[in-house]
């Protein structure tokens, strides 16, 4: 019933991405359809813009859609063939301190969100970096542009000593995968104590929208090195309450400012997906 429900909601309202996402993820439907969907965003450049990630409006290529990007071709298993074109992209906007900027100034002159803002350096950022560089290696990918990201994300991350949740969410994708295992579970274990420290979690029944992320978000699943920071209850009682979240309409909520209207409905189908894929990842 949860999974009916769901693709009906985003028949009536996902775009046609989400929609294609959904068949391939849940209804065992190819993975031609999803990519050709993607691709409808990708630029010249090698990067992806045109609002894959909502917050963004304007046409132009920005690191937060190549993260957006990751997450579609992740699921595909088709990181790979596009990861030459979109580590070139990368390359030729990020600056010498290696991270990717957050925002790229192309954005000026088009609608975004609040915060969306452009730094005048031009430094770069865990967000979206350190997210990015965890799904390239994943793949396996190898590329002059991720090894000066990996040093930045590990200069930064060894060194928080603040952060806030989309942050520390970020980090923990790069520690996820990064090769070296033993100086990622240090990292993890030192990060997971600056959350806790800050009080950057949201657990079960408490409603903090944006200023902290809940168990499950921090570890969407069993296998990240996010799991270790939270006791089995923690983490269980999280995804009760992901899953008593679904809506009458089929689907999941968001959690964040919507600043624009447009944004909370493109936004729902993507959280749907990822509720979903989350509630599989640990109770399938």
């Amino acid at each position: 019933m949860m999974l009916d429900d769901a693709e009906r909601f985003i028949t009536l309202n996902g775009r046609v991405l989400e929609r294609r996402r959904f068949a391939f993820l849940f209804r065992d439907g190819p993975a031609a359809p999803v990519l050709a969907a993607l691709d409808a965003y990708r630029n010249d450049d090698g990067g992806y813009g045109h609002a894959l990630e909502p917050d963004g409006r304007g046409p132009g290529s920005q690191p937060v859609h190549v993260l957006s990007a990751l997450d579609v071709l992740t699921e595909l298993d088709a990181v790979g063939e596009h990861a030459k074109g979109i580590c070139d992209y990368l390359a030729s906007i990020t600056g010498p301190d290696g991270g990717a900027p957050f925002v790229h100034p192309n954005i000026r002159e088009h609608p975004r969100a609040p915060w969306w803002e452009v730094t005048e350096d031009g430094s770069g950022s865990l967000l979206p970096t350190a997210a990015i560089a965890g799904h390239l290696h994943r793949a396996g990918v190898t590329h002059p542009w991720l090894d000066g990201a990996d040093s930045f994300c590990w200069q930064r991350i060894e060194h928080l000593t603040g952060t806030h949740a989309y942050e520390a969410s970020a980090c923990a994708r790069f520690l996820d995968h990064v090769p070296d295992r033993p100086r990622a579970q240090a990292a993890a274990k030192r990060l997971g104590a600056l959350v806790r420290e800050q009080d950057l979690i949201a657990f079960a029944g408490d409603v903090r929208e944006g200023e902290a992320h809940k168990p499950h978000v921090y570890a969407p699943s069993p296998d990240s090195v996010a799991a270790a920071w939270f006791s089995e209850a923690e983490l269980q009682a999280s995804l009760d309450e992901l899953a008593a979240e679904q809506r009458e309409d089929g689907g999941w909520p968001i959690h964040f400012l919507v600043w624009t209207p447009v944004t909370e409905f493109e936004w729902r189908p993507i959280a749907t997906i990822g509720a979903l894929q989350t509630l599989r990842a640990y109770r399938s």
